[in-house]
């Protein structure tokens, strides 16, 4: 049994919850053996939500940036962003902005997520957003408001409005 667990070098467990960046967290439903392309491989088998199930395998986690849920201390870090006055407005142009916001919520890292989320909250109203605005932020909540809840063993609903309570208290 430990010479098998060597072997696959898997770090991961059946139910663990885990985070593919650019999918956000999803829980482990199985590890199973299966032949791909002619090969014997071992995968992960990871429900990220109702419709979305990956199979990746095993010797490619560290290339695709698979990890498990964040620490305590990085969940206290991207609160404390989403707590901070909120920094002036770049004057970049805005598909330049939004695509640093893509790229900083496909990383999977909480911090630039809440930076994401800080940067685009409008306390008043979100009537005067683009849609594209709007898009994103949904995204980023979504992403923190996910692994929030797999960390603190939260419903989602639940889980989102604590982020967006924090986000109205610091506006």
């Amino acid at each position: 049994m430990v010479k098998k667990k060597k072997k696959s070098n898997a770090k991961f467990n059946k139910g663990d919850h885990v985070v593919y960046p650019s999918y956000g967290p999803g829980k482990i439903l199985a590890i199973k053996k299966e032949i791909i392309n002619g090969k014997r491989i071992q995968v992960l088998i990871i429900s990220i939500n109702d419709r979305v199930v990956l199979r990746i395998p095993v010797e490619k986690i560290k290339d695709l940036g698979l990890r498990k849920l964040s620490t305590a201390n990085r969940l206290k870090d991207a609160i404390a962003v989403l707590k901070a006055k909120a920094k002036k407005k770049k004057k970049t142009m805005w598909s330049r902005r939004a695509q640093e916001y893509e790229t900083k919520i496909l990383s999977g890292n909480l911090v630039s997520i809440a930076e994401v989320l800080k940067e685009l909250y409008k306390k008043d109203s979100f009537d005067e957003s683009s849609f594209s605005e709007k898009q994103i932020y949904a995204s980023a909540l979504d992403r923190l408001a996910r692994e929030l809840a797999a960390m603190k063993k939260l419903d989602k609903d639940t889980a989102t409005k604590e982020l967006e309570n924090i986000l109205k208290n610091a506006a």
